[in-house]
């Protein structure tokens, strides 16, 4: 799906990203972490970058599904730079609030599209919150996710609150005190990965999903991932009737109404997101 070729098109133009890679084809978005390097860590650049390429991606009406992955199969992610650790004078509220590693893990519920992380090399510290944050992972069967953090005196922070989601506390302490590697099948076990792949089937596994997801409707992709982290920790009593509301508008959008006249048809729908 991503080979070089007339249907794919670069994002934001060629050399204007200095860490990753950004492309689109057949209506699908690849991000790519892209400081093999530094085995795709995190730099305050590259976190600016994200930024903005998500931004791109989620106002872009050619994009119905975003791909996060990495460079090379050595590290997916390596996490933050240690380096730039206590430089940023993360003082009160309002200036965690500011700042860009917050900036980036709430971004994921604001993009009102499909993500999917593509694993071919480790998850790491960071690096692990950033798959676990994507909506589905993706991995080979040979990587292997960390949250290493303990092993320097420190502790998971930035990623804890989007590991504890996917992860029910027993096997989260785990990871968080020993700083043991798992490997990908573990990691599927204790609900980090969605799927885990031969190496060799990992790019037709992940371009498989992405062209099943990109051929849904984007309105309702939209409005029911939109719908998911809004009531997520709410009472059930608002959750129902939160998504009951939700339902009924999305019942009356053309969308809705060209799925179920091409289901009664025995037709694909032509799904426009409106």
């Amino acid at each position: 799906m991503f080979a070089a070729g007339a249907d794919a098109r670069p994002g934001r133009g060629q050399g204007m990203y200095e860490t990753i890679l950004y492309e689109v084809a057949d209506r699908v978005a690849r991000i790519t972490l892209n400081r093999p390097e530094a085995r795709n860590a995190l730099s305050d650049r590259m976190v600016g970058e994200l930024l903005d390429v998500f931004e791109r991606a989620k106002t872009d009406p050619d994009v119905r599904v975003i791909v996060l992955t990495g460079s090379g199969d050595r590290a997916f992610c390596a996490g933050a730079d240690l380096g730039g650790l206590g430089e940023h004078g993360l003082a009160s509220p309002d200036v965690i609030r500011e700042s860009a590693p917050f900036r980036l893990f709430t971004a994921f519920p604001k993009l009102g599209k499909p993500i999917i992380a593509r694993l071919a090399g480790h998850a790491v510290a960071g690096g692990l919150g950033l798959a676990a944050a994507c909506d589905l992972v993706i991995a080979a069967d040979d990587v292997k996710l960390a949250t290493p953090e303990v092993n320097v005196g420190l502790w998971p922070m930035m990623i804890m609150a989007i590991v504890n989601r996917n992860v029910a506390p027993k096997h989260a302490f785990k990871l968080y005190y020993t700083g043991s590697r798992v490997t990908a099948a573990e990691g599927r076990e204790i609900g980090l990965v969605t799927e885990v792949v031969p190496r060799a089937e990992l790019d037709a596994r992940v371009d498989e999903l992405a062209t099943a997801i990109a051929s849904k409707s984007p309105l309702g992709l939209r409005r029911g991932r939109d719908a998911f982290f809004a009531v997520e920790g709410r009472p059930l009593e608002d959750q129902v009737a939160h998504l009951l509301g939700e339902l009924v508008g999305l019942a009356a959008t053309e969308d809705a109404q060209e799925g179920i006249a091409a289901f009664l048809e025995n037709r694909s729908p032509d799904f426009e997101g409106r």
